[in-house]
């Protein structure tokens, strides 16, 4: 009665192991929830359980606010110089050219947003954390300085651990001349639009950071000048809960909105066309 029966065959043992890359899979590092690392990629890095904005690049930045392939990259070819022979210093910007790129602590250029002509800067914190330096101070100007020239908007991301120290007195005179060039985009009433994100601390919070006719925030971002450590250590206070992220400044009149990195692009568009007195256009992604 064979029919009954079912013949059992041996099976053969699956010797190839299926090979899972290791970057595969990434992790939360606020509550440690994990995905796949394009999950994370496809809502722009953004935890979707606790809503944690995770630290990107400047690239991603001006790829989420422009219009698909409109970005030029401008003044790429400007370099960082040693003017106090500070020790060890030529070796780490050679390093981090090798790691993040040869564009310093930020990127620049112009793009159209919406059909809008616009300058856009993004700050790279990969490259000694964001640090200003001559080269950003020179970039920044000469973008704004562009802006008023062809008298349209200007919109810097900011993410920055203040001034570069090993350019001593030239990194801070950045924050002078910054100022001056956004000033005179005041006075033309050119837009423009400052972004903040994690972080956004020291000389370029203290500079153009918080000049911005509309300042952003993104959620959770800390935002000030000094750090709340060195705030703790100097008054030897315990400081309130949340103390200087973008929400406590928001509440605190630091910055004008708090905005999510998947409403920037719209925020921004609305923003700018509103300044322009130009009606609202359809904003995709």
């Amino acid at each position: 009665m064979a029919w009954f029966r079912k013949e059992r065959k041996r099976r053969r043992a699956q010797k190839d192991r299926l090979e899972i890359p290791p970057d595969a899979w990434d992790k939360c590092e606020r509550c440690g929830h994990v995905d796949l690392t394009e999950s994370f990629d496809r809502v722009l890095q953004v935890c979707p359980e606790c809503g944690y904005h995770r630290r990107i690049g400047a690239h991603r930045y001006i790829e989420i606010i422009a219009d698909p392939d409109s970005f030029v990259e401008l003044f790429h070819n400007l370099r960082s110089v040693d003017p106090l022979q500070f020790e060890g210093y030529p070796e780490r910007v050679v390093r981090a050219e090798k790691q993040v790129g040869p564009q310093d602590a930020i990127v620049t250029g112009y793009a159209k947003l919406t059909g809008m002509d616009l300058n856009i800067g993004a700050m790279e914190f990969a490259f000694m954390g964001g640090s200003m330096g001559s080269v950003v101070g020179e970039k920044i100007a000469r973008l704004a300085k562009r802006s008023l020239e062809q008298r349209i908007p200007l919109v810097i991301v900011s993410a920055s651990g203040g001034a570069r120290m090993q350019e001593g007195v030239f990194s801070l005179m950045q924050l002078a001349k910054t100022s001056a060039m956004i000033s005179s985009l005041r006075e033309e009433r050119i837009p423009y639009i400052s972004v903040l994100t994690d972080p956004t601390t020291g000389g370029v919070t203290a500079s153009y950071a918080m000049q911005g006719d509309v300042n952003l925030g993104e959620p959770g971002a800390l935002i000030g000048f000094a750090g709340p450590r060195v705030i703790q250590q100097t008054i030897r206070q315990d400081l309130p809960d949340g103390f200087q992220t973008a929400e406590f400044v928001l509440e605190h009149g630091m910055i004008d909105c708090v905005v999510s990195r998947n409403e920037l692009r719209q925020t921004t568009a609305r923003l700018l066309r509103m300044m322009l007195g130009l009606k609202p256009a359809e904003v995709v992604g």
